[in-house]
């Protein structure tokens, strides 16, 4: 199959020349855009937009159709690899996801097992293949996942935590009971990304939303471990291409250099993260991806776009960024600020590279 015709960000993922730093947004496709929202009515419910791909593939053109991204992201959630291991997943309006049964005996841990991605999420891979078609070689399609730590939280939590209370009491009172359903995790998030990619996806990230909230000490063993595992068993190549791969830890600014160490193609960084001495200490092992904080969208465009600068700027000359948000895009955001961001980015790297040259 025949590479985009914009290729940038799988161009600056492998840290080779660009014309222009490349940008796209984590929740890209989501309840900023008063069409995302005319969709998601039209669907009677979140699960039923996800598993829909035809309205999952309407919703993830929709920020293409009104930004010059240089990116699509399969329209989907974290918890769909969960919801297929039989835990029940549904929404609350104003509480988010949650589990019928999420995991409390430890019969049923040792009961876990990794899903076939082509079977109950087969609505995902069906997904992804109509969206590569609808994006005719336009521009990338990224297939994600959560990553086996961030998926386990809501699996032992039964949603949403504030302390984490019954995953880290596990971790410390029952650890083997932890490592059995990470072990789980990763079996089954590396075989859903490498379907992904069986299907058309041109890059995948692994979210590790939760990741941050680990000791210094067992974010190596319970989180960063297991997306190693993942990585090493990724496909790097399909129908003839490079497949990268990125892996983001929110709050995960004291792991880069372990995280850089595990063998993915890029590094996502949060608002938190200096971009410059970021780069400085990763070198060149890896891209980085990031970092504008999302609340900067609420500014005047002047102030977005001088944001924006900043950073082009402190990541300094070369290839190897990828512009993003440093989490997901409120759902508040003006459309219009997202349009300033996109167009500074692009018109302010352009000029630095000309300038360089």
């Amino acid at each position: 199959m025949s590479k985009p015709h914009n290729d940038t960000f799988l161009r600056a993922l492998l840290r080779q020349p660009t014309e222009h730093t490349p940008i796209w947004l984590m929740r890209q496709a989501g309840r900023y855009l008063p069409e995302y929202c005319e969709t998601r009515r039209r669907a009677g419910s979140f699960m039923e937009l996800c598993k829909s791909p035809r309205l999952a593939c309407e919703v993830t053109l929709q920020p293409l159709a009104r930004y010059e991204l240089d990116a699509a992201i399969l329209f989907s959630d974290i918890l769909t690899v969960p919801d297929a291991m039989g835990l029940g997943l549904y929404f609350v309006e104003g509480e988010g996801p949650k589990f019928e049964r999420p995991l409390r005996e430890e019969w049923e841990i040792r009961d876990l097992a990794a899903p076939d991605p082509y079977g109950p999420l087969r609505y995902v891979m069906d997904a992804v293949s109509e969206i590569r078609r609808a994006l005719d070689n336009s521009v990338p399609l990224i297939g994600f996942s959560g990553s086996p730590f961030t998926l386990a939280c809501y699996m032992i939590e039964g949603g949403a935590s504030d302390d984490f209370r019954r995953v880290k009491t596990m971790l410390y009172d029952r650890p083997d009971l932890l490592h059995h359903v990470l072990a789980v995790n990763a079996r089954a998030v590396a075989d859903y990304l490498n379907a992904q990619i069986e299907c058309g996806a041109q890059a995948v990230m692994i979210f590790d939303t939760w990741g941050g909230a680990l000791s210094h000490s067992t974010y190596r063993e319970f989180s960063l471990a297991y997306m190693a595992r993942i990585v090493a068993e990724l496909k790097r190549e399909h129908d003839g291409q490079r497949v990268p791969s990125i892996v983001f830890t929110k709050g995960g600014g004291q792991w880069l250099e372990e995280i850089a160490a595990i063998g993915c193609d890029a590094v996502g960084l949060d608002w938190t993260v200096d971009i410059a001495a970021a780069r400085a200490r990763v070198g060149n092992k890896v891209a980085l991806q990031g970092n504008f904080d999302p609340m900067a969208l609420f500014a005047s465009p002047e102030n977005i776009a001088a944001e924006a600068k900043r950073i082009v700027d402190a990541y300094g000359p070369g290839s190897g960024h990828v512009f993003n948000l440093g989490h997901g895009i409120s759902q508040f955001t003006p459309p219009d600020h997202v349009a300033a961001l996109v167009n500074a980015v692009h018109e302010h790297s352009r000029t630095l590279r000309t300038h360089a040259a």
